[in-house]
Order: C-alpha cells, then sequence, then structure tokens
C-alpha cells in the first residue's frame, strides 16, 4: 500500500480515528472542535480516505464502522521522510541545522536532543 499526503481535514479525521480505534461517523463528528462540519462532509471525507486506503470499514447493514488502516507512527514517518526529501536534499543534518538556526532552541532543548542522539548511539 502507498501512503499519500492527506489534506489537512483529512488529517483531522485520521487523528480522531487513531484516538478512537474505530468509529461511526456520528462519533467522529462529535469529537471535532465547534463550529462542526456537516455530517455529510465529514461522510465525504471519510470514503475519500477509504478511497486512499488508509482507512477501512465494517459494514453493518446501511452503517458503517471506521478503522484506522495505518497507524499514526506510519504516517508521522511517511510525513517526515517526504519533508526531509523536499525541503532539506534528503540530509537530515540539513533539517536538524535548520531547526537549530531557525527556532531558537534553549540550551534545555540542545541539551535534550544530545541525550537522545547519545542514548541512541548506546543503543548500537
Amino acid at each position: 500500500m502507498e501512503i499519500r499526503t492527506l489534506t489537512r481535514a483529512e488529517e483531522e479525521i485520521m487523528r480522531i480515528l487513531w484516538q478512537l480505534k474505530k468509529a461511526f461517523v456520528k462519533d467522529i463528528l462529535a469529537e471535532m472542535p465547534e463550529p462542526k462540519p456537516a455530517y455529510n462532509t465529514v461522510s465525504t471525507i471519510i470514503r475519500i480516505l477509504e478511497k486512499k486506503e488508509v482507512v477501512g470499514y465494517n459494514a453493518y447493514g446501511k452503517t458503517h464502522e471506521y478503522f484506522p488502516l495505518i497507524s499514526e507512527e506510519e504516517y508521522k514517518r511517511f510525513e517526515m521522510k517526504q519533508l526531509m526529501v523536499n525541503y532539506f536534499d534528503n540530509s537530515l543534518p540539513n533539517l536538524v541545522s535548520f531547526f537549530v538556526k531557525d527556532n531558537d532552541l534553549k540550551t534545555k532543548d540542545l541539551d535534550e536532543i544530545m541525550k537522545l542522539i547519545n542514548d541512541h548511539k548506546n543503543e548500537q
């Protein structure tokens, strides 16, 4: 299965499905912030997510219970790879350099990053 980038609306619904694990359209709608979209709007977006093969469903008569076919972790990994390829020449040092230079990282943040790097080194 090929993962594709989701629109903001699709991502919002996926975040709710990842949280709920499985849900009917009314359950998804209940979790959405105000102003809530129309029921038909959510239903249409869910069908698009089905076509993109990131959402599956169980049918109970005419009612469908939806569930994610990909994990949130898989989608994050996909989006990070896209970010790396599209904006940082597929270079992790370029990505880190961008965040260090352009995000006014505090010493505490840098220390945390260094700890993560050192922990990773020690695991290998």
